[in-house]
């Protein structure tokens, strides 16, 4: 069955045949939903999978079965939905739920957009596939395409996290450091995919990327919604906004849902950004969905951007549904860490944002005690260890006796 109808633009609703090779709309470059025919899905065909990876919802997915078998290709998604108590208690919450995305295979959130873009290259026959990075993107690429023995060509910007650049070059990817910003590294890779003719998988620009990225969204449904532990009322969504291709994905995922009827009520989605990197939080304060760039600056490096490549729909994704933005500083950002980490979930920076977000909106009033919550941990902590030793202090260093370990411990 070819469940791929077609493209249809965000912004001015031109439609476009699934065949061609399309990023945005050619008209006014606005991105790209990709339309499906789901009429066939049954919630069984979901249920009794024996998938426990995102590929469980192969049915509801625009490539096809993309092989490779016993490698972390087949191993994005399907990541842990947490219950911490004591952090629920101490918000006043009832309850309270973390879904960890620093358990997929390169530990973040964008295994499940590369996992569906590399799908997408091997029906393209797709030589090299590129895409640029402030590191989480690019790993992601880089190991799902080394899983498969596809090309992968990686442009980040020269200041990503040295861990991040790690990841890169230990999957085999041809990594190359930008003398500038995220940004610039974006419309490199634009200038050179059409160059050389790469499948270029940059975030927000690759309509196959929120496709990936839908099925935390249909995770959640089958995890929290159809009775397993059945959320108490309207669930309301934390996940930080970079590019906003995330939160625009999950959008995706709960609509595709309820097209189907299968989801009874939408859940509520906040994007919360750094104050230093806050383009979509700005246009939806104003009432609009102008875009306007920003001269980024946040310790968040996986949500630092100038130009947010999705923020239209970004900012429907908190429009539409009731949600709405929440702005928080590097200090927040740094504290949350801290708090998740006293839980045993260990998240990046960008992680940890939407965990702030939701101490914020706790504070003000825009989360009810008995309102149930998720908060998305988007990567490990591991990836920027700079960033994760300034929400700690540092340990302290003894003469190895036992008089000077008392008196650290008394």
């Amino acid at each position: 069955m070819q469940k791929a109808l077609g493209y249809k633009c965000s912004l001015c609703g031109e439609e476009y045949d699934f065949e061609a090779v399309m990023y945005v709309c050619r008209r006014d470059g606005g991105n790209l939903d990709i339309q499906l025919d789901l009429r066939q899905v049954t919630p069984a065909q979901i249920t009794s999978s024996p998938e426990a990876s995102l590929w469980r919802y192969l049915p509801l997915l625009p490539v096809a079965n993309p092989g490779g078998e016993g490698t972390p290709l087949r191993a994005a998604g399907w990541t842990p939905l947490y219950r911490p108590r004591r952090l629920a208690q101490k918000l006043g919450l009832a309850d309270l739920w973390i879904k960890d995305e620093s358990r997929n295979p390169t530990a973040s959130f964008k295994d499940r957009a590369s996992a569906v873009v590399v799908a997408r290259a091997r029906e393209l026959r797709a030589e090299v596939v590129a895409t640029a990075s402030t590191g989480n993107a690019g790993a992601a690429l880089a190991g799902m395409a080394a899983a498969v023995g596809q090309k992968a060509v990686i442009l980040a910007p020269r200041t990503a996290p040295a861990a991040k650049v790690a990841q890169l070059l230990v999957f085999g990817a041809q990594v190359i450091l930008v003398d500038g910003s995220y940004d610039d590294a974006f419309d490199l890779t634009l200038q050179a995919a059409q160059e050389f003719g790469w499948y270029c998988r940059n975030t927000g620009y690759n309509p196959f990327t929120a496709e990936g990225k839908k099925t935390a969204a249909l995770e959640i449904w089958e995890q929290l919604l159809t009775g397993r532990a059945q959320a108490r009322g309207r669930l309301n969504i934390f996940v930080s906004v970079g590019d906003g291709n995330i939160i625009s994905g999950i959008h995706k995922g709960f609509k595709d849902l309820q097209a189907l009827g299968w989801l009874e009520s939408m859940p509520r989605l906040f994007g919360v950004q750094a104050e230093g990197s806050a383009a979509v939080a700005n246009a939806y304060f104003s009432g609009g969905e102008h875009i306007q760039p920003v001269s980024a600056r946040t310790l968040a490096d996986s949500i630092s951007v100038d130009l947010p490549r999705d923020g239209v729909r970004a900012v429907r994704a908190a429009r539409q549904t009731g949600g709405g933005y929440i702005l928080v500083s590097d200090a927040d950002i740094l504290a949350a860490v801290a708090e998740l980490g006293k839980t045993g979930i260990f998240a990046e920076p960008a992680g940890a944002a939407a965990y702030a977000g939701l101490v914020r909106a706790v504070q003000t009033g825009v989360i009810q005690p008995e309102e149930p919550v998720v908060v998305i941990n988007t990567g490990s902590g591991l990836k920027d260890v700079r960033a994760a030793m300034q929400a700690v202090p540092e340990a302290v260093i003894i003469e190895p006796n036992l008089n000077a370990l008392k008196r650290v411990i008394q």
